[in-house]
């Protein structure tokens, strides 16, 4: 059912006061599915009789694979959940969406903001540019035509959504300091804030 525009209208107009999404869906009775739908609509004039593609998620229905695939996310362990850079590869690859990765990356935000409190553990994290994460990790690996269990130290840029991932023979303190010394070295920089999770290797 089409929502009224004078709900519309709503919507935004609280939104613009500093109420949060959760609120205004109480307030109006309405789904937050449906409060992050129009507060991120920024173009309520009526849509033209054309057959053109659009780029808009809300317009052409995107939106509303992407709110499945992030549902479904929040049974997953939350390395496991979708980035909006990854939201947004698998928009173009399997739906063919011809949109740009900023408009994803603003709905993506929205929803989780709007969905905080269904994610168990979950909270949103604003990074600043020039922040870094580090982790190891595992993966199966060809080696010498043997398949193995290699160690891998990930680092990754959260305002960029931009990782590295170094293969290693262990996750000892030397490892770790050789893997960011490769890494930095690729980039040219070095972060000016370094997160290390599970530093118990780090020394």
């Amino acid at each position: 059912m089409t929502t009224p525009m004078r709900v519309q209208q709503t919507i935004r107009q609280l939104e613009a006061k500093g109420m949060n999404h959760s609120r205004i869906a109480r307030e109006l009775g309405l789904s937050r599915t449906t409060v992050v739908k129009y507060a991120n609509k920024d173009d309520y004039s009526p849509r033209s009789g054309g057959s053109g593609t659009g780029r808009s998620l809300v317009d052409q229905g995107w939106a509303d694979i992407v709110d499945g695939w992030l549902t479904a996310d929040l049974r997953l362990p939350v390395k496991q959940r979708h980035t909006a850079v990854r939201v947004h590869e698998r928009l173009v690859a399997e739906c063919g969406f011809p949109g740009e990765y900023p408009s994803v990356q603003r709905w993506v935000h929205r929803w989780r903001v709007a969905h905080a409190d269904e994610s168990d553990g979950f909270a949103e994290l604003e990074w600043a540019p020039g922040c870094a994460q580090a982790d190891f990790g595992q993966a199966r690996a060809v080696v010498a035509g043997v398949e193995v269990v290699t160690h891998f130290l990930a680092v990754s840029f959260p305002y960029s959504d931009m990782r590295c991932v170094v293969a290693l023979p262990g996750e000892t303190a030397e490892c770790l300091c050789h893997g960011l010394a490769v890494v930095f070295e690729h980039i040219g920089m070095v972060p000016r804030v370094l997160v290390i999770d599970n530093a118990t290797g780090a020394g």
